[in-house]
């Protein structure tokens, strides 16, 4: 086989980290569900347990023992093997049992009490809750700035006071906003300390966008969506260039006990090699209603990329995505109640929260994914009455388009 570095993102996501003679000739990774593992010597448990806790550093191309499944396991290690080359300039990653966690752990890891985060707004809500109702409590605040907003972001950075983290979720969710990475990471970089730039990336990547190559320091995903794309499991990912900080992290997962279970592990890393192949089908259909219900009589303005009338979002995204992805919203004449008797007559597109599936899913993210927002947090994310998020699926793009218009039909 050739060497590794020659191979290509494809054939490394099929390739990478997993020894089949360790299987007993099995030509695909099995389930390992053992909690504990054997060590071959007391000196090996020894050095395991040293590396887990830090008090030593691995040599070079050293792997520990594994121990025990709350700190690795082998499905997690071949998860996190094949997750990198997805991610362009990516050295390492980690998985976790929610995108949430994920979340949670990259920001416990890298922030301190008094210190402060500045998040781009709108924002999956959970997100900002974590930061505004619970991280507060631990003396870590928030600063929400607008999403796109090039010259908002360049002062708030200027002005914010011991500044840890910069969290990005570009594209927005659910207006669709596209924020500039390589701004925020040049901002950054004239910072001391430099903070780290991480970035949400769920909603276009792996497969159209790559942060770490715009600067970024950490890519992170709620792997439940796109990565996956069944709709069917619950996981997170952390991506990084810098080895380091996923050693970080994984430190604190081992304390919190968020790593992602063998099961779920083996069921996410045998779709990783179909990721680029469904994205590229939703993308491709969403283009296709985007334009079209872009027309519709009943809809005031439809949220979408390749729609885009401003110059600044025109640029970054041309810049900064390979195509337009799966994700659009729509903003119906009519307001909530408009948007309740479309939701209401789909026949084909589910109405339920989550995104990327291989199905249709559409929903309201007011009363749904961003409900709890004061009614000024809702003006200041844009996410309005008549607002319904679509996540395009994998389905013939003209039944979905009839399905659209008949449940318009209704409003």
């Amino acid at each position: 086989m050739a060497e590794e570095q020659d191979l290509r993102p494809p054939t490394q996501v099929l390739t990478r980290g997993f020894d089949p003679t360790l299987s007993v000739g099995s030509a695909r990774p099995a389930v390992f569900r053992s909690s504990t593992y054997v060590f071959p010597s007391p000196e090996a448990a020894e050095r395991a347990f040293d590396l887990v806790a830090g008090r030593v550093q691995p040599e070079a191309g050293e792997q520990p023992h594994l121990i025990y499944s709350r700190f690795n396991q082998p499905n997690a290690q071949i998860l996190e093997d094949r997750l990198v080359p997805l991610e362009t300039g990516a050295q390492s990653a980690l998985v976790f049992n929610s995108g949430m966690a994920a979340i949670m752990t990259a920001l416990l890891t890298f922030a301190r009490p008094g210190q402060t985060i500045l998040y781009t707004v709108p924002i999956y809500g959970g997100t900002q809750h974590l930061i505004e109702d619970f991280l507060s409590t631990l003396g870590i605040f928030g600063i929400p700035v607008q999403a796109g907003n090039t010259q908002e972001m360049g002062e708030a950075l200027r002005s914010a006071k011991d500044l840890a983290i910069i969290l990005i979720e570009t594209p927005a969710n659910p207006t669709i906003v596209m924020t500039d990475i390589q701004h925020a990471a040049d901002c950054a970089a004239w910072l001391t300390p430099k903070p780290l730039v991480m970035v949400d990336n769920t909603l276009l990547g792996p497969t159209f966008q790559h942060p770490l190559a715009h600067g970024a320091d950490l890519c992170l995903y709620s792997a439940t969506k796109y990565l996956s794309g069944l709709s069917d499991l619950i996981a997170g990912a952390a991506i990084a260039r810098d080895p380091e900080l996923i050693r970080q992290m994984h430190a604190k997962r081992n304390l919190f006990g968020n790593i992602l279970q063998p099961d779920e592990c083996w069921m996410l890393e045998g779709r990783l090699p179909t990721v680029t192949l469904r994205m590229n089908r939703s993308s491709k259909n969403a283009e296709r209603i985007a334009t079209r219900l872009a027309k519709h009589p009943k809809i005031s303005r439809v949220l979408y990329p390749t729609l885009f009338s401003d110059r600044e979002q025109i640029e970054i995204t041309q810049r900064q995505c390979d195509f337009p992805g799966g994700m659009l919203s729509i903003e119906l004449r009519g307001g909530k109640k408009a948007a309740f008797e479309f939701l209401r007559n789909l026949r084909i597109a589910r109405n339920a929260v989550s995104l990327g599936g291989v199905e249709t899913l559409v929903c309201h993210p007011k009363t749904t994914t961003h409900s709890g927002f004061t009614e000024e947090e809702f003006a200041a994310a844009g996410v309005s009455d008549g607002l319904v998020r679509i996540s395009v699926g994998i389905e013939d793009w003209r039944d979905l388009m009839r399905d659209f218009e008949q449940a318009l039909e209704f409003v």
